[in-house]
């Protein structure tokens, strides 16, 4: 089980705070049994990273994520999906709830369960040749890992009710021009513009960051004299932090500033 987990999920950590969870289970990164039990280990993993400033979500070979493994749910009797979905959902609902920023980099095909994983990353970078789409109502279901909770939150009612009504794929510009993508760029700078976007989240006060984050999920679906009262009840957060003080002797001798997360 160890092994197998090694074999589908790499997590690196890189210099400057910034991770790197590569799925890797070919040919189409499927989320079957195993690469979704992978997938909740090391994301467990980074919850206890102190370090970790952003997260990038990425995929080897041609394909970030075709979603479930049709194969694998038709030998499932129902009790086995109704177990199954839920720990779908659970994976999305954990990268969700990473107190740190995470963005999604998209290549191939991100479909279903898939396209939901990337929902539930703060940010999309998609390669300028990626199909995105929720396609579980051709199938005769609905999205069942977040999909009909976030894409709204992320899109509007509307475009959310199109891609999940009509169930198709859409290219990266089509995701683009409904808010979905926050960036299309060449398949080779793919990778590149995701960890430069990471690198420059990861360069401001991890603290201010995280606690920004918490302010911004937090507050969206609070009335807003309670969302105002979680924003400044983040932002004393920070007032004790030696971060905010190198801050400002930065400013002051006109150098980038050194954060510690402190």
């Amino acid at each position: 089980h160890g092994m197998a987990s090694d074999i589908s999920i790499n997590l690196e950590a890189q210099e400057d705070g910034v991770r790197v969870l590569t799925m890797d289970k070919p040919p189409i990164n499927a989320l079957g049994r195993e690469l979704v039990e992978a997938l909740l280990a090391s994301l467990t993993k980074l919850t206890t990273d102190r370090e970790a400033r952003c997260l990038v979500v990425r995929s080897a070979g041609s394909h970030f994520c075709a979603g479930a493994d049709l194969k694998e749910r038709r030998g499932m009797n129902l009790d086995q999906v109704r177990a199954f979905v839920p720990q779908l959902a659970a994976v999305c609902l954990a990268v969700a709830k990473l107190p740190i920023p995470t963005i999604a980099a998209v290549r191939g095909t991100a479909a279903g369960g898939g396209c939901e994983l990337a929902l539930a990353c703060d940010l999309r970078v998609l390669a300028d040749d990626a199909r995105i789409g929720l396609r579980e109502t051709a199938l005769a279901i609905l999205p069942g890992a977040g999909g009909t909770c976030r894409l709204p939150r992320i899109a509007g009612l509307a475009v959310a009710k199109r891609w999940i009504f009509t169930a198709q794929m859409f290219t990266a510009e089509d995701a683009r021009r409904d808010g979905v993508a926050d960036a299309v760029v060449p398949g080779d700078r793919l990778d590149g513009h995701a960890l430069e976007l990471a690198r420059t989240i990861a360069a401001n006060g991890p603290v201010a960051v995280r606690l920004a984050k918490k302010a911004i999920d937090g507050g969206f679906d609070l009335a807003i004299d309670d969302a105002l009262a979680l924003e400044w009840s983040c932002y004393e957060g920070v007032l004790g932090t030696s971060d905010r003080e190198e801050a400002l002797a930065a400013f002051a001798e006109k150098r980038p500033p050194r954060f510690s997360g402190r």
